[in-house]
């Protein structure tokens, strides 16, 4: 997958994000936000849009197996490709 396929991957799930915020059914993006980095950041690595997707993923993964019990498999498969990638970013 190249960079700006990452970066839509990356828009979209923000997107997803923001309306989770919205409707009041998140309860923050802590791992997310501290990763410094908006899919606008096109400057930044291939491999650091991948990590926050990833991240983003699992978080959003996390918030909706809380509320509806059925996303626990993907948070976890989510939380595993993070830490791959994280390992790839440094």
């Amino acid at each position: 997958m190249d960079k700006e396929e990452l970066i839509h991957i990356h828009m979209l799930l923000y997107q997803v994000k923001m309306l989770m915020e919205q409707l009041g059914v998140s309860r923050g993006f802590k791992e997310y936000e501290a990763l410094n980095i908006k899919p606008v950041h096109v400057h930044r690595s291939k491999s650091e849009h991948k990590r926050a997707i990833f991240v983003l993923g699992n978080e959003i993964a996390k918030i909706l197996s809380d509320r509806f019990g059925t996303a626990e498999i993907i948070s976890e498969k989510m939380r595993e490709f993070s830490e791959r990638v994280a390992t790839q970013v440094h």
